[in-house]
């Protein structure tokens, strides 16, 4: 049971608060505030207090701190927090501190219905977009002058059917189902070039825009990949466990209808490497040279290739030449930053040069990595394949299409 929430912007301000049942005091929030400036990037997400739960998450800049008063699975609240972002990101198109004090009327309106007493209540956009109209300008200036809210009046058609997911009377000109199968590659590489540890974490998101009231199945050629995996609440689970297909009566826009998890190292490909030579000596110029590559694409091209060194404490500064994309050097942080671009198998992507280092300084123990981000279209790195959409209940022939994705999730390449 959630009792009250309070958001944080980076400053360790609170900007917003909302509370269910009694009012919680904000000095309950010091002991996260505490934990923010001791270390902001790896703040522990349950902080117990003397009477209180602290249960956090961080997305875009913001900190939202959910408050209880007596043990409550984490995941539970976590997930509930989560799923506020991502509603204020698709009333609001963002959420950031700026966005959440333009939208303050219609942020409480939201609060107010998705949590009851302490409880979730209603969580689909689609139920709430009929609850609460998303802002513009002339429905904002529309109700300064005659005084309404955004709330309607009328309760939602889908609230009380045991699909409460998709609203009823939905009809559209273009019928269209678009899936998007999303990866996104975590992997230890050491000095070496050996994987030391390589797991997927992948989900597919829809946009589905369907009239009436489709059922849809989806298969898969190979499902016996996946590892743990979760579902929206629309997925017909036993249908799931039985066939390995997902059978569900899709939510009206844009959802997540499954996450899932691929740890075999045996199944993860490695799409890039990175040939590194470094040389740091006390009191000599150190030497850089850096050539990254693709691997295992199958053909696919690499893209939005970044690369973050994290180099160590004693250098000064770097005096680098780059035969593609640009770099600069960090002298506070001590981070190279060296965007690529999109990798020319014929010209592979090169950094060299000069690194300054101070003098005096013990070289004997530094630990060097490199923070990689990637981009492969319709590449599922897993090998997971969509193998067919079938439609029951309706009689038209929609427009349906798959669009695969490999992206670099946390994948560090130590030096």
């Amino acid at each position: 049971m959630i009792h009250s929430l309070f958001i944080v912007n980076s400053s360790g301000d609170i900007f917003l608060e909302k509370h269910w049942k009694s009012v919680i005091s904000r000095s309950v929030c010091d002991y996260f505030l505490e934990a923010q400036r001791s270390n902001p990037t790896n703040i522990q997400p349950v902080i117990a207090t003397p009477h209180h739960y602290l249960i956090s998450i961080q997305r875009g800049g913001v900190s939202f701190v959910a408050v209880c008063m007596e043990e409550t699975p984490p995941l539970f609240v976590i997930e509930f927090l989560h799923r506020i972002v991502d509603i204020f990101q698709d009333y609001f198109s963002d959420c950031t501190e700026s966005i959440i004090k333009e939208n303050y009327v219609v942020v409480y309106e939201l609060l107010d219905e998705m949590l009851d007493n302490g409880f979730p209540l209603a969580t689909e956009s689609n139920i709430l977009k009929e609850l609460i109209k998303p802002p513009n300008i002339l429905r904002t200036i529309a109700n300064s002058v005659t005084g309404k809210s955004n709330v309607s009046d009328i309760l939602p058609s889908g609230q009380l059917s045991n699909i409460p997911w998709r609203r009823t009377g939905v009809k559209y000109t273009n019928d269209e189902a678009y899936f998007d199968v999303i990866e996104e590659v975590d992997a230890i590489i050491d000095k070496s070039g050996a994987t030391v540890f390589a797991e997927i974490q992948g989900y597919i998101d829809c946009c589905i825009k369907l009239s009436g009231m489709p059922d849809l199945t989806l298969s898969f050629m190979n499902p016996r990949i996946f590892d743990d995996v979760s579902f929206h609440p629309c997925v017909r689970f036993k249908r799931w466990e039985t066939e390995r297909v997902l059978s569900f009566v899709p939510p009206d826009g844009n959802f997540r209808l499954i996450s899932y998890h691929v740890s075999s190292q045996s199944i993860v490909a490695i799409p890039l490497y990175v040939r590194h030579n470094i040389s740091i000596k006390s009191g000599e110029q150190g030497r850089l040279d850096l050539t990254v590559g693709p691997k295992q694409t199958l053909g696919r091209s690499i893209e939005a290739v970044k690369l973050d060194i994290l180099l160590p404490k004693c250098v000064l500064n770097c005096v680098l030449v780059v035969n593609q994309g640009k770099y600069n050097f960090d002298t506070v942080s001590k981070i190279l930053h060296w965007d690529v671009g999109k990798i020319d198998p014929s010209k592979l992507p090169n950094i060299r040069g000069n690194i300054s280092i101070a003098t005096g300084a013990n070289t004997s123990d530094l630990n060097p990595s490199i923070n990689v981000h990637f981009m492969i279209n319709q590449l599922a790195v897993s090998g997971l394949k969509v193998n067919r959409l079938d439609m029951y209940g309706e009689k038209y022939k929609p427009f349906k299409g798959v669009k695969y994705i490999t992206k670099a999730g946390r994948f560090q390449i130590r030096m």
